[in-house]
C-alpha cells in the first residue's frame, strides 16, 4: 500500500509556487485549490498513519508488530519533518486572507516522499536508464519553473514595465494575459539559467545580483545535469559499444588469416542475429556476483522444465535436476550448420530451446525429419549404455534450419553429477537401454563381452586383493618367526618348550629324543 502513497503524496506535494506568484491564478480558482489543498491534506495524514504501519527489515526479517513499527517510525527524522508538514498553518489565513498560500509552505516537507518514490522506481524498473534521464529532465523543468516564478515575483516588486529588464506593464493587453505572464517568465528563465543570454541587460543593483546568482546556478546545476546525461547515455550504449568492439576484433582477425568472403558474411550474419535476439549478454558473467543458492534458483526457474521433457531425465530425483540444470550451457548455430555428423563421438546431447533442427541423408539435403522447439537428442550416446550397436557414435546428421538456440550437457557434466547419485545412474542405463531396446539399437551378443572399462575395473579390483593377501602373508609370517625366536629364548633360561637345543649342548641324553 505505501509505494501506491509514494506516488500521491509526491504528486501533491509539488510546489505550489505559480499560486503565490501568479495572484490571478489564485483568486479565480479559489474552489478549486482548496478543494486540492485539503484533500492533499488528508492524504497527508493518512500517508502518514501507513508509514507507521509499514514493516521494514531487521537482520534480514520483516518486522511486522505494529508497536515497534509505531516507534521505530517516531524515532526517524522523516516522522519530525512530516508533522512539522501537517501543522495546520492556514489559520494564519484568518488574519490576512485565503489568497495567500504561500503560508502552506510547510507542505514541501512532504517533497522527500517524491525522492523516496524516485529510488524505489529506479530500482524496480527494467529501464533505469531511461527513467534516470526522464528524471533528470523533470528537475530541470522544475528549477526554470521556479525561477520564472521568482523572475515574476521580484519584478512585481520592483514594478512591472519600471525598467527593461523587469516583466512588462500587465496593463498592456498583450502582457496581461495570464498565459503570456507565465510562459514570458519561463522563456526568461531558460534563456538565463542555460547562460544562451539574449535576455534584456539588468539595470538596478539587485536585478544585477539576482541575474549573476542565476548564471552561477545555472553553470553549476545543469553542468552537474549534463554530465550525468551524457553518463547515462554512455551506459545505455556500453552494451553496443562492447559488442561490437567483438566483432571488430573478429572481422580484423579474419582479414589477417585471409577468411574466405563466404565464411566472414556468415560470422557477421551470426553476430546480427545476436544482437537482434538480445542474445548478446554472457549468462555467468551476468549472474557471477550472486551467491550460488540465488544461481540455482535463476537456472531452475529458467531451464528446469527444459529439462524434464527430456525422457530419461523424466522422474528423476529433483536434486539430480539441479545438478544438471546448472551445468547446461546455451549454443546458437547458424542456418545450415551441423549440430553433428553420423559417426562422431558423442560427448553431449541437445535441448532444442528455439529453432528447427533437419535430420539429413549424407548428402545434406535430403531431410527425413524435422525437429521443433523442445525436442532433444543424443542423450544415449553420453549415457555410454553395453550393448549399444552405435557405441557412442552419432548414429544421424542434425543441420539447422535457420538460426537455432540449443541447450548442451556434456558427458563429462552428466557423469559428474552421477557420481553423488548412483542410483540414479543405473536408472538412467535402463531407460536408456530400453529405448535402444525398442528401436532394436542393442546387440545382445554384445551384453556378454565385458567392454574395456569393466575389464580394467575388474583387474584393479584382483590387483588390490591381490596386494592385501600379500600383506597378510607377510604379517603372519614375521609373527610366526618373532613367536620362533621367543621360543629360543625361553630354553636358554631350562624352560621344557623349545628346549631341545639347549640340552643337547650338555650332553643330556632326554635332549636327543
Amino acid at each position: 500500500m505505501s509505494p501506491i502513497f509514494d506516488v500521491l503524496t509526491s504528486i501533491t506535494s509539488a510546489p505550489r509556487s505559480p499560486r503565490s506568484c501568479f495572484n490571478e491564478l489564485q483568486i479565480k480558482n479559489v474552489t478549486m485549490w482548496l478543494v486540492f489543498d485539503y484533500s492533499s491534506d488528508l492524504l497527508y495524514w493518512v500517508d502518514t498513519f501507513v508509514r507507521s504501519r509499514t514493516g521494514f527489515l531487521e537482520q534480514g526479517l520483516l518486522v511486522r508488530d505494529s508497536k515497534i513499527l509505531k516507534d521505530n517510525y517516531m524515532k526517524t527524522r522523516q516522522f519530525k519533518l512530516d508533522v512539522i508538514s501537517m501543522l495546520p498553518t492556514d489559520f494564519i489565513f484568518l488574519l490576512i486572507g485565503i489568497d495567500n498560500p504561500e503560508w502552506r509552505f510547510n507542505r514541501l516537507l512532504k517533497l522527500g516522499r517524491l525522492f523516496e518514490f524516485f529510488d524505489r522506481t529506479e530500482t524496480r524498473t527494467n529501464f533505469p536508464n531511461i527513467f534516470r534521464i526522464g528524471n533528470l529532465v523533470l528537475y530541470i523543468i522544475i528549477i526554470i519553473h521556479w525561477n520564472a516564478c521568482l523572475y515574476f515575483a521580484i519584478s512585481k516588486t520592483l514594478g512591472f514595465g519600471s525598467d527593461t529588464w523587469v516583466y512588462p506593464d500587465i496593463k498592456h493587453p498583450e502582457f496581461g494575459q495570464l498565459s503570456r505572464q507565465y510562459v514570458y517568465c519561463l522563456y526568461w528563465s531558460t534563456l538565463t539559467l542555460t547562460t544562451i543570454g539574449e535576455t534584456p541587460p539588468p539595470v538596478q543593483d539587485i536585478e544585477y545580483l539576482f541575474v549573476v546568482v542565476d548564471f552561477l546556478t545555472g553553470v553549476l546545476i545543469f553542468a552537474t545535469i549534463v554530465g550525468n546525461v551524457g553518463a547515462m547515455i554512455s551506459n545505455m550504449n556500453a552494451a553496443r559499444a562492447d559488442f561490437q568492439a567483438k566483432i571488430d576484433s573478429i572481422k580484423q582477425y579474419m582479414e589477417f588469416r585471409k577468411v574466405t568472403k563466404d565464411l566472414e558474411i556468415r560470422v557477421v550474419k551470426w553476430f546480427d542475429y545476436l544482437w537482434t535476439e538480445e542474445k548478446t549478454c554472457d549468462e555467468k558473467q551476468v549472474l557471477k556476483n550472486l551467491p550460488d543458492k540465488l544461481k540455482a534458483e535463476i537456472a531452475i526457474n529458467v531451464h528446469l522444465e527444459t529439462l524434464r521433457k527430456v525422457r530419461i531425465f523424466q522422474d528423476c530425483e529433483a536434486g539430480l535436476l539441479v545438478e544438471l540444470v546448472l551445468k547446461l550451457q546455451p549454443q546458437v548455430f547458424s542456418p545450415g550448420d551441423y549440430v553433428c555428423k553420423k559417426g562422431d563421438i558423442g560427448r553431449e546431447m541437445y535441448i532444442i530451446k528455439a529453432g528447427k533442427l533437419a535430420v539429413v541423408a549424407d548428402d545434406g539435403v535430403t531431410q527425413f525429419v524435422v525437429l521443433g522447439d523442445g525436442a532433444y537428442f543424443g542423450e544415449i550416446s553420453i549415457l555410454g549404455i553395453k550393448g549399444s550397436k552405435a557405441g557412442n557414435r552419432r548414429t544421424a546428421n542434425i543441420r539447422s534450419v535457420g538460426y537455432s538456440d540449443l541447450f548442451a550437457l556434456s558427458k563429462d557434466d552428466l557423469m559428474e553429477a552421477l557420481t553423488e547419485y548412483p542410483d540414479a545412474k543405473g536408472i538412467l542405463e535402463e531407460k536408456g537401454r530400453a529405448i535402444l531396446m525398442k528401436d532394436n539399437l542393442i546387440d545382445e551378443s554384445l551384453l556378454a563381452v565385458p567392454d574395456a572399462k569393466e575389464l580394467e575395473g575388474k583387474v584393479s579390483r584382483f590387483e588390490a586383493n591381490l596386494e592385501i593377501m600379500n600383506v597378510k602373508f607377510r604379517k603372519m609370517a614375521a609373527h610366526h618367526e618373532s613367536y620362533e625366536r621367543g621360543g629360543g629364548a625361553g630354553g636358554q633360561h631350562g624352560e621344557p618348550v623349545g628346549g631341545g637345543g639347549v640340552g643337547g649342548q650338555h650332553g643330556e641324553p632326554w635332549s636327543e629324543s
